[in-house]
């Protein structure tokens, strides 16, 4: 096992064009450790200079207790995982596990034990004598990693693997792999732009955007503290509600007003988070995330209320998803403009924007499946104003956050 460390780190291509700005990253031994972003954010980049198949531009990359900038792929102890799986077609499943460990002069007998312990690990003891084509996707995933766990490497590297498996195998292979991780210990750097994958399989997730890193953290850090615009509304499924608010003082606390709706903050919320009070009499960016709504006929905390008509229901048996526009046009500014190109998808021109309705901007919110909430209907909504999100007009900063200290 090892700990990777990446230290002002960048990748230029040709034209001058930055893959990865200046990324420093410290990735403990035996963590896993998740990059996510959308498309062209620089994760798979960063990896795969890690892995040796992409020079280092400026900056210094260290494994274990040495600097690696200049050493070949085989030199430096560690297996890739590749979304494609990459297996030898004519081969049997015992055959590519060994392939490698063959080519590095292993004894017979030590591949034979490495390859029948991974094989029990991953469950392919039924199929070593079967080639690849009479696999499953989720089985020749397995295969894939048992290739990398036989050679027991310092560090695994994974490059969106499971990204080719359908929603449910992709499931059941996030759970595999977690307890791989807990039985293996192994330092382990994995690449994925779900940001539901990250969060359920890292011990810390690094977001990246246009090649810088955004923030570092526990899964539950990134939801419940992040650090900008761009991280609050790419962390978390349905994305976090943004709307432009002022912030006027009122008594002890404040009241946030937002298009026909008003919130109150309490003194405590004030106290919690001080330099809100430089924004009072100001505007500035709230968030609201979709789990801090809730129909009020089932909220017993006496949570503030407000009254919206739900445009579109969506029942999916543990929650609905009630999603209502609000009479205020989108944020404009750049972090929430690249989070609703990301949704629209890559080459979209039409996605510059919020989700709009004749310039309305669409809020979700996720309350209880006992709710009786239609279509069309009117709901009172309770929000757990305690967990509000505030951020800054001019930066996307979020206001407070320790970070910014």
């Amino acid at each position: 096992m090892a700990e990777i460390v990446l230290e002002g780190v960048d990748k230029i291509y040709g034209g001058g064009v930055k893959a990865v700005d200046n990324l420093n990253l410290r990735i403990r031994d035996g963590e896993f450790m998740v990059l996510v972003g959308p498309s062209g954010c620089g994760k798979s980049t960063a990896l795969r200079m890690i892995a040796g198949l992409e020079e280092i531009s400026d900056g210094t990359l260290v494994i274990g207790d040495e600097i690696v900038n200049d050493r070949p792929p085989k030199d430096r102890d560690i297996a890739m995982v590749f979304q494609n799986y990459a297996l030898y077609p004519h081969m049997t499943v015992e055959q590519n596990l060994a392939f490698g460990l063959k080519l590095r002069k292993v004894s017979k007998s030590e591949i034979a034990r490495r390859v029948k312990e991974a094989a029990e690990m991953l469950g392919l003891e039924p199929y070593l004598k079967r080639k690849p084509g009479m696999l499953s996707g989720g089985q020749r995933q397995r295969v894939a990693m048992g290739r990398a766990i036989v050679r027991e490497p310092r560090a695994f590297l994974m490059d969106e693997p499971l990204s080719n498996l359908d929603a449910k195998l992709r499931v059941q292979m996030r759970a595999s792999l977690n307890q791989l991780h807990e039985r293996l210990g192994v330092t382990t750097v994995y690449v994925t732009h779900d940001q539901v994958e990250a969060m359920t399989l890292g011990d810390r997730v690094a977001v990246l955007r246009e090649g810088r890193l955004q923030q570092v953290d526990t899964p539950k850090r990134l939801f419940d503290a992040p650090v900008n615009l761009f991280v609050a509304g790419f962390i978390g499924s349905p994305a976090m509600n943004f709307v432009d608010a002022e912030l006027t003082a009122e008594g002890e606390g404040a009241v946030l007003t937002f298009a026909e709706h008003k919130l109150p903050v309490s003194a405590a919320l004030l106290e919690s988070r001080p330099a809100l009070r430089e924004y009072l009499g100001k505007r500035i960016i709230l968030g609201i995330r979709p789990s801090d709504f809730n129909d009020a006929e089932f909220d017993g905390n006496g949570d503030p209320t407000i009254q919206v008509k739900a445009d579109v229901t969506e029942e999916l048996g543990t929650e609905i998803n009630v999603i209502f526009s609000v009479d205020s046009p989108p944020i404009r500014h750049e972090d929430a403009t690249a989070l609703a190109k990301d949704a629209a998808g890559d080459g979209e021109e039409d996605g510059d924007s919020l989700p709009l309705s004749q310039n309305r901007t669409q809020f979700t919110a996720r309350v209880s499946p006992r709710s009786q909430v239609r279509s069309g209907s009117e709901i009172s909504l309770s929000v757990d104003v305690s967990q509000l999100h505030f951020f800054d007009h001019e930066s996307g900063l979020a206001i407070g956050h320790p970070d910014h200290a």
